[in-house]
């Protein structure tokens, strides 16, 4: 039996293959999916991508054609008209492993969104507006950690995958930035916030050069039975002649963190998977202390000011000698915010820092390595012509875009890491999900999205291996075409509680998130984080796991920021023992 067969009649088409079969009708805007005798309902067919000047709506669907067959890979076309482009099609690629699916369009014009397994239309039947594909899972895997905590979720819940976020409500999804763009459909109800169920799954995964990533987000949108998939590319793509969307793949996988594994595998067939570009050096698995919740935990117990104020030489000096005192001896030393005068500059902030290059060169001659806190896409002190404007001409964001930016970004690696400068040895990279957004806004160049966020980090990334070839840069960007811009991943802040308000523990979010980055870069290190903890007792449990799911990371030393209680001495001996072992 062939690996893949097409049978045609007058009235349909189907693909089969070992595990799945594709039905289409010849005329129609649907094909219906099922998986180890599993049906996951119907497909759509059609597909938008709206321009800036006006929506795109389809008026009417082709019949399927066959572009491509043979034993190993069927191609088919569904043709579909619209007064927004010249040509418009949908595109289904079905292979042994799974079916893929992308709109193709021709003409002039500049991309605002693009939607899949759905869009809008306006048939001869005179049914209108927004199709989608039917929605017959029961759950969800969201692969980047989100407030309230759910990694798997109902079906009925939307998930946002993106670099685009903050604290602030409906936008923690940007922890990660980007992650993994997929999403793992499901056959059984959640069981909790981090656990994950039995059943069937199918995953949902893009495919595109990371070059050609001018989305900001990839969004799933689930309304009444059914769903369809968004990418906002926000005005910032512009289309000459033609343009093809990236490739959505539907795949089935034994499970979640299966289908996050079979993505990477699926990326790395097709030349997509990126670095790591250096071999780790010995000191970058050392164990880190990061001051950042020593500087919150002070802030919240004596006042003595924001906890940014707090990135003090007095204050680390102070902390180090506590840890030194109970056997905890850091290899790798991480200055947090805000050690400089702007965000955007190399500047050291002298009234808290003296002599930082002599500070580092102290912790040298103790056999340790500082990393300095770096925030990404910071416009702070740079002239308004390096940054990404707003519509008043304000800037919002550092511009990678612009060669003279990269070039004072390449300058600024040097003056941080190199031996005429502070001498560090790496950066912790924050703050990627800031990333600019909006199609208001006005850049030097035309890259925009994913791409410009791997152009920002490329640029980091060279200047500083140019600068120091040993310098350890830490990011917390788990996609696997990110490889090529950082050493090692951090699986960045705990949260807190569920969807009902309940706590969740911070050792078993660690747990979820350690579980998708070692399959999404399994080649890279993983720095554990440890930060905000809401209990002594949390941040106990968390610090005893640590060791075995990555680099161990210390943030706390004298007190927990969000419950004020006491870090005694046996807490401290405790988790010198837990990471001896």
């Amino acid at each position: 039996m062939p690996d893949l067969s097409l049978t045609e009649t007058d009235d349909e088409l189907v693909v089969r293959a070992e595990r799945w079969t594709l039905t289409l009708p010849r005329r129609g805007a649907a094909a219906r999916l099922v998986v180890d005798g599993t049906d996951w309902g119907r497909l759509s067919l059609l597909a938008t991508v709206d321009r800036t000047d006006g929506r795109d709506e389809t008026h009417d669907v082709g019949t399927v054609g066959v572009v491509e067959e043979s034993a190993t890979r069927v191609v088919l076309e569904v043709d579909q008209a619209t007064s927004a482009w010249r040509d418009k099609a949908t595109v289904i690629t079905c292979t042994p492993a799974g079916v893929e699916v992308h709109v193709e369009v021709a003409g002039p014009g500049t991309i605002s969104e693009v939607a899949l397994l759905g869009g809008r239309a306006v048939l001869p039947t005179g049914a209108a507006g927004t199709f989608r594909s039917q929605l017959v899972a029961r759950s969800v895997f969201d692969p980047t950690p989100t407030q309230p905590v759910a990694v798997v979720r109902p079906a009925t819940s939307s998930v946002t995958l993106g670099i685009v976020g903050d604290a602030e409500p409906g936008r923690l999804n940007g922890i990660f930035s980007p992650p993994p763009l997929l999403l793992v459909l499901g056959t059984d109800d959640p069981v909790g916030p981090t656990a994950i169920p039995g059943g069937q799954w199918l995953g949902l995964g893009l495919r595109e050069e990371v070059e050609s990533m001018t989305f900001t987000q990839v969004r799933y949108e689930p309304v009444d039975g059914g769903f369809v998939v968004r990418l906002d590319y926000e005005g910032h793509t512009r289309v000459a002649e033609s343009w093809t969307s990236p490739r959505l793949i539907i795949a089935p996988a034994a499970s979640p963190y299966d289908a996050v594994a079979d993505h990477r595998a699926h990326l790395d067939d097709h030349g997509l998977v990126r670095g790591p570009v250096h071999p780790p050096e010995d000191w970058w698995s050392r164990t880190i202390f990061c001051g950042w919740g020593a500087q919150c935990a002070e802030a919240a117990r004596t006042g003595a000011g924001p906890a940014m104020s707090l990135a003090r030489q007095d204050r680390y000096d102070r902390w180090l000698g506590v840890l030194d005192e109970h056997g905890i001896e850091p290899g790798t030393i991480v200055i947090d915010d805000q050690w400089q005068t702007d965000y955007g500059l190399p500047d050291v902030d002298t009234d808290k820092w003296p002599d930082l290059r002599a500070w580092i060169a102290e912790r040298h001659a103790a056999g340790q390595r500082v990393l300095l806190w770096w925030r990404a896409w910071a416009p702070h002190g740079l002239p308004a012509s390096e940054c990404v404007l707003d519509a008043l001409g304000r800037p919002v964001a550092a511009d990678p875009s612009n060669p003279a930016y990269r070039d004072r970004l390449r300058r600024t690696m040097h003056a941080l890491l190199g031996p005429d400068g502070l001498d560090a040895d790496g950066l912790k990279v924050d703050f990627t999900q800031r990333a600019p957004s909006g199609e208001s806004l006005v850049a030097h160049g035309e890259e925009w999205g994913v791409a410009l966020l791997h152009t920002l980090l490329r640029t980091i990334y060279a200047g500083a291996k140019e600068a120091k070839p040993d310098a350890l840069v830490i990011t917390h960007t788990p996609h696997p075409s990110f490889g090529d811009v950082c050493d090692m991943v951090r699986l960045n802040d705990v949260l807190d509680s569920d969807a009902g308000g309940r706590p969740v523990p911070a050792v078993d979010q660690l747990r979820f998130r350690h579980a998708v980055v070692s399959r999404a870069m399994p080649l890279h290190l993983v720095d554990t984080d440890q930060w905000p903890m809401q209990t002594r007792a949390d941040w106990l449990g968390y610090a005893e796991q640590q060791a075995g799911l990555g680099v161990p990371s210390l943030y706390y030393v004298e007190a927990i920021d969000n419950s004020r209680e006491e870090i005694t001495g046996a807490d401290l001996a405790q988790v010198a023992a837990w990471w001896s072992r």
